[in-house]
């Protein structure tokens, strides 16, 4: 009879662990995004960076002369910025490391929907 009781305990505590997972996982995928929120911002793009050469960076729209520019493209209008709008500098999913100028360019240049 005992061995009954012990399956028993074993199945009723199983089920309310299968029925906890989920909670606790979300609890903690909740605290592991706080950190990431208060993260440090990036540093600044620097214009002796490989990538950044590559793709001709300029931190001044208005003095490019690359084949590629259009008249009136930065970084702000570009759909890899991620900065807010209005703000200075922001990441850029081209340069994941680094933020860039809004005001900036470069030839990956991709008009924002």
């Amino acid at each position: 009879m005992s061995h009954d009781a012990s399956r028993r305990r074993f199945l009723t505590t199983a089920v309310a662990a299968a029925a906890a997972a989920p909670i606790a996982l979300s609890a903690l995928n909740a605290t592991a995004a706080a950190p990431a929120a208060a993260a440090k911002p990036l540093p600044k793009l620097p214009l002796t960076d490989n990538a950044a050469k590559a793709l001709a960076y300029t931190e001044n729209a208005a003095a490019v002369k690359h084949a590629a520019f259009k008249a009136g493209s930065n970084c702000a209008n570009c759909n890899f910025f991620k900065g807010a709008k209005g703000a200075a500098t922001g990441p850029c999913t081209i340069f994941p490391k680094n933020s860039v100028v809004a005001k900036g360019w470069c030839s990956a240049w991709a008009k924002k929907p």
